[in-house]
């Protein structure tokens, strides 16, 4: 992080090391139709499929010795991966960090026992409502049910390997239509065993206007309304972002972006099918987009509504 403190304060782009962190994709594909994730639209304009397990093994190969942290995850539903938790397992056995969020359909007994015998660290559900009302307005096509089943197979089965693994959050993504539940999922999250509970502010991409999906309260929200009548984000836009030092996103065919909010991969660093990790992270184009950031990153579009400096709760 050295190198990312010094070239904040500099202004000029100075990199060494290698990432710690880093974000794969397991799958671009969704069982559900969330309004405001790609995935559930069906909107990408990129190719969607599955990652393959010796491209990701080759990957970590590249990157193991300094990666603390891995999160399995950019867009999609990991489980529908049917080669997941192999992936887990072998990050697993090279002493890093593993995370995955996951919308917990998928989650049947046998499912939940081979995800605590995976070795994976931490695991956020996401329950966007405490009842199959609330929580279908966001989770379009969800069943509230199938969740909490879930759930309770993940708990039992962690008490009965005796593990501490992995970590249960219940990620409550505040929206208009659930915000008056937000005291009922931290009682559902007590009752169930879950450990955490993390409210987390909603992106929406049309929001200048105002969007039903709003929270009245603006404290949940990651927007302000302004005095002519719109709105616009919580953000001062400084010329700094630490992601672009430590922690890449790679999508589910090899293609490196900067980091989550470029869901669409416009802003490709380099495909790692074509060039080594270490060629792409120290090469010119990741170069000049740090330099960019540096000087001027409100004209970078997936900038524009990146909650990476708001000053608010999530």
């Amino acid at each position: 992080m050295c190198s990312y403190h010094l070239s904040r304060i500099g202004k000029t782009a100075i990199h060494w090391g290698m990432p710690i962190s880093i974000s794969i994709e397991p799958t671009t594909s969704c069982n559900l139709r969330c309004p405001e994730c790609p995935s559930g639209l069906r909107s990408f304009s990129r190719p969607t499929g599955m990652l393959e397990e010796a491209f990701f093994r080759k990957t970590i190969n590249e990157v193991h010795k300094d990666l603390v942290y891995l999160t399995f995850y950019f867009q999609g539903e990991p489980y529908l991966n049917p080669n997941f938790l192999d992936m887990v397992r072998y990050a697993h056995s090279k002493n890093i960090f593993t995370s995955t969020s996951t919308n917990a359909h998928y989650l049947g007994d046998e499912e939940a026992k081979a995800t605590i015998l995976s070795g994976l660290d931490r695991l956020i559900i996401s329950l966007d409502g405490t009842t199959q009302e609330t929580y279908s307005s966001y989770r379009v096509g969800g069943n509230l049910s199938k969740v909490i089943e879930g759930t309770k197979s993940l708990v039992k089965w962690k008490k009965a390997l005796k593990s501490s693994t992995p970590i249960l959050i219940f990620q409550f993504l505040v929206v208009k239509p659930n915000e008056h539940q937000i005291e009922d999922v931290k009682k559902l999250a007590e009752d169930l065993g879950v450990d955490e509970v993390k409210l987390k502010t909603a992106q929406v991409y049309d929001y200048k206007n105002g969007n039903d999906l709003i929270p009245e309260n603006n404290y949940y929200s990651r927007y302000k309304k302004k005095p002519d009548g719109t709105w616009s984000i919580k953000n001062d836009m400084e010329n700094h972002c630490w992601k672009l030092w430590q922690s890449p996103v790679v999508t589910w065919d090899g293609i490196v972006v900067p980091c989550c909010f470029d869901k669409d991969a416009r802003h490709r660093m380099g495909d790692l099918k074509k060039e080594t990790f270490r060629e792409l992270w120290k090469g010119k184009t990741y170069q000049q987009f740090r330099s960019s950031v540096l000087r001027s990153r409100s004209e970078i579009d997936i900038c524009t509504n990146c909650s990476e400096g708001t000053k608010v709760w999530a």
